[in-house]
């Protein structure tokens, strides 16, 4: 049975949607229903579904932009859009964002179910493609696996590197951009709910399929791990790659009910440093070693924690706080955006800040444009659209909603209060 969210602000048609589709027929469980972007977001965080059902046109969030947000959270989950507009530029824009279906209104009921059983079965053959065993092209493995795991090579020289980069262009490997091409090297232990190490062949085909979606990869087999080679720009490398991470953790564990540990080596621009990148991506991984849920472990996050320590400064987590405290103004501050900044990975960051607050980043960051709205209001005569672009949001509306969520009462039902009541 698949979990799915239904999002649409009409809520004539979102009830009919909800009360008229025989769900369980379809194979499929109704876990929520959202009438904004907004909270849409919030129950494919809570409810972790397989599918997310929405409107394109939609309050506070887009339909577009809560499917990036969705990407960035949940990848895993895919997502079908229902629109009044008839765009193709949309359809272009969506595609980019695990959507399984685009459908346009108006939709009877019989024309939605039909479209549900599709969708159904496209998520099926997903199941079944990431559990399937398939062998990987012989002459691109025979040449990667010497660089990866042969820590004896020593001829690391230019002539030696131009011939591997023609030779991997020449297998499919790079293509036209390898004048900005860079290298990694990640190694993954799958483990069942005991601890016990599952990791099998099995594994190869599901990761591969999931970081070829992103990027230039090739995974390997190797006992009591698989490994894999990825090659991809510096930008797709900081846009995308814990995004993989984060898909491959998420589909592990819901497909294949197990957990899933990632170490990721240094990004390299040669590939005469894979083996290098290898070794780094094992210590990286085996820093995870006792722990019960998945998790991803990058070396240069290690080596930060190590130079923090020797240094006896403030940790990372106190950087990423007072990043927080200083930048939540900025409409577009992410957990992409504040982790480049710092020089943290987005996984490490997260964790850092979760073990520290109790608060994911997001939950943290609203906690502190929250907080400073409450003072303005009580304590200033701004207006509250300068409060709201103050606090970082750009849409009044969605300020208040998001207030009146946090704090029980709109914000100027809050200013309307005298000093005993606050």
């Amino acid at each position: 049975m698949y979990k799915i969210v239904v999002a649409d602000d009409e809520e004539e048609l979102r009830r009919a949607i909800v009360r008229n589709i025989n769900w369980n027929e379809l194979g499929f469980e109704l876990v929520g229903e959202a009438e904004n972007g907004a909270e849409a977001l919030e129950l494919v965080e809570k409810t972790e579904p397989d599918l997310l059902l929405t409107d394109i046109r939609m309050p506070f969030i887009s339909g577009l932009e809560l499917a990036r947000q969705v990407r960035e959270v949940r990848p895993y989950t895919q997502i079908a859009f229902l629109s009044g507009y008839d765009d193709f530029s949309y359809a272009q824009e969506a595609i980019r964002y695990n959507i399984i279906s685009y459908m346009l209104k108006p939709i009877s009921m019989s024309e939605l179910t039909e479209n549900l059983r599709v969708i159904k079965e496209k998520i099926d053959v997903f199941f079944r493609d990431f559990a399937e065993t398939r062998r990987n092209d012989a002459d691109l493995s025979e040449f990667l696996l010497p660089l990866v795991l042969d820590s004896t090579q020593t001829d690391d020289s230019r002539e030696r590197e131009e011939r591997l980069l023609n030779e991997a262009a020449s297998l499919g490997f790079i293509g036209k951009e390898r004048e900005n091409i860079r290298f990694n090297v990640i190694s993954l232990n799958f483990r069942d709910s005991g601890g016990v190490n599952r990791t099998a062949y099995s594994h190869v085909h599901a990761v591969d399929g999931i970081l070829k979606k992103y990027m230039r990869a090739r995974t390997f087999y190797c006992g009591d791990k698989t490994v894999s080679v990825l090659a991809a720009t510096k930008g797709t490398f900081d846009k995308y790659l814990h995004i993989a991470f984060d898909e491959i953790i998420q589909s592990t564990e819901r497909i294949l009910g197990q957990v899933c540990f990632i170490g990721a080596g240094r990004t390299t621009e040669r590939m005469t440093h894979l083996y290098r990148s290898c070794s780094d991506s094992v210590k990286a991984m085996h820093s995870l070693d006792g722990e019960r849920e998945s998790g991803v472990s990058y070396i240069s996050d290690i080596e930060l924690m190590k130079e923090e320590r020797s240094a006896g400064s403030t940790d990372i987590c106190d950087h990423a706080i007072e990043y927080i405290e200083k930048n939540y103004q900025d409409a577009d501050l992410s957990l992409v955006k504040a982790s480049t900044d710092i020089g943290a990975s987005p996984n490490y960051l997260s964790s850092l800040i979760k073990k520290r607050t109790g608060r994911s980043f997001i939950d943290y960051l609203t906690f502190k444009r929250m907080e400073t709205a409450k003072e303005l209001l009580t304590n200033t005569s701004m207006k509250v659209r300068e409060i709201s672009e103050a606090c970082g949001y750009n849409d009044q509306h969605y300020f208040s909603y998001c207030f009146k969520k946090y704090e029980g009462i709109s914000p100027n039902m809050l200013r309307q209060r005298t000093p005993e009541e606050a």
